[in-house]
């Protein structure tokens, strides 16, 4: 004695697939993400204190090499022999490991001045080197 059914075949598997839940499923979502986005967006206010404080810059040390036309060399500016330059640079690098050398170098500067230089700089332990240069 068999009841009613749906099956149209006779007892063959329903090969569609039924969406219905999934549809409630994603319209439940919608309603509850648009109840909940205008909630996300208001801020609180607040009347905060003012401070005034300067902003700490932790610089490294910098080394402003230049060198002239005629080959002289300038140490930040001041006049340095350039025998003493390996010593200097040594003593700038046990004091700050990261002392960076800024070098700037007349164009008409011979190129194995240059290189004895960055030479000199490299065996005293500076390992950020620089070049400026200025804009035409």
């Amino acid at each position: 004695m068999a009841f009613g059914s749906f099956d149209r075949d006779g007892g063959a598997p329903m090969a569609e697939i039924n969406t219905t839940p999934l549809v409630d499923v994603m319209l439940v979502l919608l309603v509850v993400f648009i109840i909940t986005a205008p909630l996300l967006t208001n801020s609180v206010t607040l009347d905060l204190p003012q401070a005034a404080a300067s902003q700490h810059e932790d610089k490294p040390e910098q080394i402003r090499l230049a060198i002239d036309a005629a080959g002289q060399v300038f140490w930040n500016d001041q006049p340095a022999p350039r025998e003493q330059l390996a010593a200097r640079f040594a003593e700038a690098a046990r004091r700050n490991p990261q002392v960076e050398l800024h070098l700037r170098a007349d164009k008409s500067v011979r190129y194995e001045l240059v290189a004895t230089t960055l030479a000199s700089a490299q065996q005293g332990g500076i390992q950020k080197i620089g070049f400026v240069t200025e804009a035409p």
